[in-house]
């Protein structure tokens, strides 16, 4: 299967994918192409499964407990109210956690709402900016490492 995530995956595997923040036991912390909320970052499962269901007990527990470290990671990082996770797999069938940071300052009629109200209402993201970006991908790397996370160097 060829899909968005497959291929970024295979960048990430070869050093070749920008947006990485660190490689977990699960699979690949990435920061999202698209910084409508910031922080928002992708947990991309490697290898690839096809979905959560297709995972072995342990390795769903793996990717779960990855995917919300990163959101306390998030918490702290970014000063976020909370956090908001989606694992989805309509478009792209390989399994990936999207992880929101939800913060007070959003607008009352969005901070309610999931995060892709943005996406529906037309609200501009701020495309990723390796320059802009790396400070806070740093910092949530070393929070990672710091919490003792299984990260895989």
């Amino acid at each position: 299967m060829d899909t968005l995530i497959h291929r970024r995956v295979e960048q990430a595997r070869r050093g070749e994918n920008a947006t990485v923040i660190c490689r977990l036991k699960s699979g690949w912390v990435v920061l999202g192409d698209g910084q409508t909320l910031r922080g928002y970052c992708l947990l991309l499962s490697d290898p690839v499964a096809e979905d959560i269901n297709k995972l072995a007990e342990a390795e769903r527990q793996q990717f779960l407990a990855d995917m919300i470290h990163i959101g306390d990671v998030l918490l702290e990082v970014t000063g976020a109210a909370l956090i908001n996770y989606q694992i989805l797999g309509n478009k792209d069938r390989a399994l990936h956690a999207h992880i929101h940071p939800r913060y007070r300052e959003e607008p009352e009629d969005k901070r309610q709402k999931p995060p892709m109200i943005y996406s529906l209402l037309g609200t501009a993201k701020m495309p990723f900016d390796l320059v802009r970006d790396q400070p806070l991908m740093e910092a949530i790397a070393r929070r990672l490492r710091a919490l003792e996370v299984q990260t895989v160097e």
